[in-house]
């Protein structure tokens, strides 16, 4: 390994075939690669592992050095860094419902927006500030208010402001933060296993009932629903009745039932 002194060393086993190295981005993250070294090394290139949204590979040549690696993972960094400062802005500023602890490869964040109703959005990490694929999860009659909000001013969307600012303008609200969100019902629990989490999944099926508002996990829901004799079901989409209000209920499967 030549000119070590560059590399910030965190971790070397005693075989020295895995090295791990450390670097912070311009906005002061800390960011780990592995490297694991090849019983050809240097001929062959080593195996790099880092917590990147996009895939890493490094050039290599048999002339090349651990500092070269190094160099581009620090570059890499560099071109990533407005994605992870969007992402950090809708951490510390909303309530990141999904993923809860996430890492810093995560492109996709769901956000409480009020009382059992959020939104999901994927961010494209080489265009950060762009309009990220977004979809609601809530009862109808609070969700689709918000979707043509989303369709009436998507010509707002100015990729010179953040995405927090950008959804705060296009979807006319603020987002509550979580202190305040956890005070009120929000984190109601499943009206039917009566917990919150259940493999790992939060109840994301509301009655649309504005009286009721009910949320049910979709496993639980569609368990219950399959019991009922007076459900029915058209392809992936069961008709039946909430368990609490007993008013029309329906269940859009998605591909796990979780």
């Amino acid at each position: 390994m030549r000119d070590s002194s560059q590399l910030r060393l965190v971790y070397v086993d005693t075989s020295f075939n895995t090295i791990k190295l450390k670097a912070e981005d311009a906005s002061g993250r800390e960011h780990l690669i592995t490297l694991k070294l090849k019983a050809k090394y240097p001929t062959e290139s080593p195996d790099c592992f880092v917590d990147f949204p996009v895939s890493f590979s490094a050039s290599w040549t048999p002339q090349s050095s651990l500092i070269s690696i190094y160099s581009q993972f620090l570059a890499a960094l560099e071109s990533l860094k407005a994605f992870w400062d969007v992402m950090d802005e809708i951490d510390e500023k909303t309530w990141v419902l999904e993923p809860e602890k996430p890492p810093r490869s995560a492109t996709a964040r769901r956000i409480a927006l009020g009382n059992n109703v959020s939104i999901n959005i994927e961010v494209d990490p080489k265009h950060p500030t762009m309009l990220p694929e977004c979809f609601f999860l809530g009862a109808d009659h609070v969700v689709k208010p918000l979707g043509i909000k989303l369709s009436r001013n998507i010509h707002l969307w100015d990729p010179e402001n953040s995405v927090l600012q950008n959804l705060k303008d296009v979807l006319e609200i603020d987002f509550p933060a979580r202190a305040i969100l956890e005070k009120s019902d929000f984190t109601m629990d499943c009206g039917i296993c009566y917990a919150y989490q259940l493999d790992g999944a939060i109840p994301d099926q509301v009655c649309d009932n504005s009286q009721c508002g009910q949320p049910f996990h979709q496993m639980c829901l569609y368990e219950w629903l399959r019991g009922l004799p007076t459900s029915r079901q058209s392809f992936n989409i069961i008709f039946g009745e909430c368990p609490y209000c007993s008013k029309p209920i329906t269940l859009k499967m998605s591909g796990k039932k979780h």
